[in-house]
């Protein structure tokens, strides 16, 4: 917020929920949202910058960390990071083996992509509330002139349903074309419209069957941004205590937010493979 004016509870909490978006205002010009009424008016013509820019640097410090690790590995004792990584491997391939039944090249680097990914972006949430968003709001006011009230840096994608429904729809598209390409056309279709009453029951099947379908990708998208869009408010919430108690509040739930961050990469990755394993089998 600007010098001279300490923001209200409603104005910070407000503050930190709002994305940088970037998109075609209704006029017709293309610029910076400056309030989360401009963001709701661009609709579909805009990009959060700041979740995507954040989602495709945590991946490619994903892809840049195993590459590195992957050349420089040796045979004798591991160092920190290559042990990490190979106890890490290990056990998304043994989720993987024990979850997918099917042959695929596909889903253990899938799985792994997806655990290592979402684990980075929610592992964002750790850091402290004020930290990277004021860097932001200096950028902006001294480089681009920007006014402080209207210069908005969220840094933990998941807490953004963009994402986590981009990736749970990919997941989904997915499990569509390999449920098409073991089954035949015929065969997915059969599943959607036979189970689990027969074909006197078409209609009733494929409503239940469909409900069954399309509620995978939404609550796949939705649980990941729901637990982690609550842990970044619990913090948001801490944040505008006075500084001595955030001390004695953080570090606990910052504790307890750890297992939420692993937890919540995991059950990603392992609805993943069960839905991959789904596609796979042939009834």
């Amino acid at each position: 917020m600007a010098e001279g004016h300490l923001p209200t509870t409603s104005e910070y909490i407000g503050h930190h929920l709002q994305n940088l978006v970037y998109g075609k205002f209704p006029d017709g010009h293309w610029g910076f949202a400056q309030s989360a009424q401009d963001a709701k008016a661009m609709g579909f013509m805009s990009i959060n910058v700041d979740s995507m820019g954040w989602s495709l640097f945590l991946g490619l410090l994903f892809i840049w960390l195993f590459r590195k690790v992957a050349k420089s590995a040796t045979s004798g004792v591991p160092g920190g990071v290559q042990n990490f990584i190979e106890m890490v491997v290990e056990f998304v391939n043994q989720s993987v083996k024990d979850g997918f039944h099917g042959k695929s090249a596909l889903v253990a680097p899938l799985a792994l992509t997806i655990f290592m990914w979402v684990l980075f972006m929610n592992t964002m949430d750790l850091m402290p509330v004020d930290l990277i968003p004021l860097v932001a709001q200096k950028i902006g006011v001294f480089a681009f002139g920007a006014d402080p009230h209207h210069v908005f840096f969220k840094v933990v994608p998941t807490t953004d349903p963009n994402i986590t429904f981009g990736m749970s729809i990919t997941v989904f598209l997915l499990m569509i074309f390999y449920s098409v390409r073991e089954k035949g056309l015929g065969g997915f279709i059969g599943e959607l419209t036979l189970q689990p009453f027969g074909k006197f029951l078409i209609p009733f099947n494929f409503l239940l069957e469909g409900v069954g379908l399309f509620a995978k990708p939404i609550s796949l998208a939705l649980r990941l941004y729901g637990n982690l869009f609550a842990g970044e408010l619990i913090f948001i919430m801490i944040a505008l205590l006075p500084f001595w108690a955030q001390w004695v509040l953080n570090f606990p739930w910052a504790v307890f937010h750890i297992l939420i961050i692993i937890l919540q990469a995991y059950i990603f990755m392992m609805l993943t493979i069960v839905y991959m394993n789904m596609a796979h089998e042939k009834h």
